[in-house]
């Protein structure tokens, strides 16, 4: 079991407060709406064979107009479902730098032995840049783990209280989770939380295992050198550490502390990890990744929930259209079978033979090379005789354009599953690069700086063995990016925007409202919308013709954050929840409006809600 780590008692508040100036109490803020008790209604529907019908509808807010709003949270202030109006609204849990129980500080950043970490100013390390945080009920007690999208990484495990009566939930405990025992963490994602209830972590933009092989090259490495801070001998650096899924499973005995486990799937290959999300049936894993010339996979693991070994594929693009967002047939192409352990032994090395290097997989430029251009690397490779399943796995995405599927893909972001419709949703913040440049398997007609959200169909899969794999993929709805003659007027309070205010600018993360027919869809913009959205997109008014048809906006943030960690959870104890985190705010533009001295940088890790309880079996 993985241990939690607790920061010495000599370096609470004192060293908080010089770090921040001062850390207040997480409080209401003025624009949270706090629910008065809410007593769940029973299912709709007279129990006969007739499907009952359903409607969900948020009010939704404006697009933020004034300095004032630009630099609140505005959330919808109530739902209507089935009929029947619910108050609900935007709620914090914790920002970063606030504690619980004054032992740890949520979003510190700490060592291989768990001491936490000072920058070059001498102030200690918090992060602002929350990521993803679940919800994990385990026994009667409640659990949520959040990562920070950080190098080093960083995972908290919280202990949350729940309303009986309001569903209301405020944060109990905090604990830091020990990385250690897996190398430590990296440039944690998003998330998504299994059918067996473990909390499933990512490792985005994995470090290139050709360019940095030793902490010498890491140095001047501006990206990645800060992960050296992690270990007490920078020496001890392996870009193949990085870049891989991260599952955690919480465990608690009666009222005792919890534990959590960790292990990092090798067998799932290494990627520039989004997302990954388990299918129902437990076996099947749909893998999105982050870039320019990326590619697009599945996972099916030999058993159900045991992430440990499985066949990888990774998805070709057969265009049946070029027009528009494109659309294409799914061929999935196998990148062969492996297990964690005999992976873990490249990773690491093992019975005295060293760990596998890069050099080691690949000839570069020799006879018979293959030319290929993934993720910003034009390169012509071949893999070394015997190397091919190591290849799969270490360098996933240079191993799948090596036999033969698309890595053209702009921005893969997050991905989700209407069990009712057989579809899945994936995002991808960009449509353009090697989408939209008139080589290869991708051959869109024009760009959408603004991004687009795409639909695809499963159906089962005997010679693969899933019930769920995708057979294409088309546009659901893009943003509408501006031009010189169609953006906002300089007095406009959207001058700034690039993307029309009343439509997506750069999709992120995506969740489903199964039987509501509802997609929920996350922003990550900067020049799209000078603040970040979440929007509720009603799938029964999506018009081809319209891209703002069926979008209620129902989350803004305040100036220069994104929005992260959209996450549905239709029943826990007799309540929903849409996860929320608000990440980096003035961080990522507008830093001007920050006035000196001002703790609103802090990150919100928070959710919407409380809804009644809405579980619904998809018919």
């Amino acid at each position: 079991m993985i241990p939690f780590s607790k920061t010495p008692l000599a370096l609470k508040l004192g060293v908080i407060l010089a770090a921040f100036a001062l850390i207040p109490a997480c409080s209401d803020d003025n624009n949270r709406n706090d629910p008065p008790v809410v007593t769940p209604d029973p299912a709709p529907g007279d129990g006969g064979d007739e499907t009952p019908e359903r409607s969900l509808s948020f009010t939704g807010v404006p697009a933020p107009a004034s300095d004032s709003e630009k630099r609140q949270i505005l959330a919808a202030p109530s739902v209507a479902i089935d009929g029947e109006e619910y108050e609900i609204g935007f709620h914090t849990l914790l920002r970063s730098g606030d504690s619980v129980n004054s032992s740890v500080v949520f979003g510190q950043l700490v060592d291989a032995a768990g001491q936490p970490l000072y920058g070059e100013d001498g102030m200690l390390k918090v992060t602002d840049a929350n990521e993803h945080t679940s919800l994990l009920p385990v026994g009667d007690r409640l659990f949520s783990v959040s990562q920070m999208e950080t190098r080093p990484g960083a995972m908290f495990l919280m202990e949350l209280d729940q309303n009986p009566e309001s569903g209301e939930l405020s944060t109990k405990d905090l604990w830091q989770i020990d990385q250690s025992g897996v190398d430590g963490g990296w440039v944690h994602c998003a998330a998504s939380v299994t059918p067996w209830n473990a909390h499933l972590a990512s490792e985005e933009y994995e470090p290139d295992a050709r360019a940095l092989p030793t902490h010498v090259e890491v140095e001047g490495d501006r990206y990645s050198r800060t992960m050296l801070s992690y270990y007490a001998d920078p020496s001890q650096w392996n870009p193949y550490f990085y870049g891989w899924n991260i599952e955690i499973n919480v465990a608690a005995e009666g009222d005792a502390a919890p534990t959590a486990e960790l292990t990092k799937h090798y067998a799932m290959g290494r990627l520039a990890f989004e997302l990954s999300y388990v299918m129902p049936d437990s076996k099947t894993v749909y893998m999105t990744d982050d870039g320019t010339n990326v590619g697009f996979y599945m996972f099916i693991a030999d058993t159900a929930g045991d992430l440990s070994a499985g066949t990888v594929y990774a998805a070709k693009w057969n265009q049946t259209s070029g027009e528009g967002l494109g659309a294409a047939d799914l061929e999935w192409v196998s990148l062969g079978h492996a297990n964690d352990d005999e992976i873990n032994v490249a990773v690491h090395g093992g019975d005295g033979v060293p760990a596998v290097t890069f050099d080691d997989i690949f000839a570069v430029d020799g006879e018979g090379c293959v030319e290929t251009a993934t993720n910003g690397n034009s390169e012509c490779l071949s893999v070394k005789p015997g190397m091919e399943k190591i290849a799969s796995r270490l360098e996933t995405r240079r191993y799948a354009a090596l036999m033969g599927a698309t890595t053209e893909f702009r921005k893969e972001e997050g991905v989700t599953f209407d069990p009712a419709a057989s579809k899945l949703y994936l995002a991808m913040s960009q449509v353009g690069k090697g989408m939209t440049d008139g080589t290869g398997h991708v051959q869109i007609a024009e760009a959408n700086a603004c991004g687009a959200v795409y639909q695809l169909d499963v159906a089962t899969d005997s010679e693969i063995g899933s019930d769920y794999v995708a057979t294409n993929m088309g546009g659901l709805i893009g943003g509408i990016a501006l031009d010189d003659e169609s953006k906002y007027p300089a007095d406009s309070p959207f001058a700034s925007y690039s993307c029309d205010a009343d439509a997506i600018a750069n999709p992120d993360n995506v969740t489903f409202i199964t039987g509501y027919n509802t997609l929920i869809i996350g922003e990550d913009t900067g020049s799209g919308h000078q603040n970040d959205v979440i929007w509720s997109l009603n799938l029964d008014e999506v018009d081809a013709a319209d891209s703002t048809a069926g979008l209620t906006r129902i989350q803004t943030t305040p100036y220069g954050s994104e929005t992260t960690s959209p996450y549905w959870y239709p029943n826990i104890n007799g309540f929903g929840y849409l996860m929320s985190v608000i990440q980096h705010p003035y961080g990522e533009s507008d830093g001007d409006q920050l006035a000196p001295g001002s703790l609103e940088h802090r990150a919100y890790t928070g959710y919407v809600g409380p809804f009644p309880a809405m579980d619904v079996t998809a018919e």
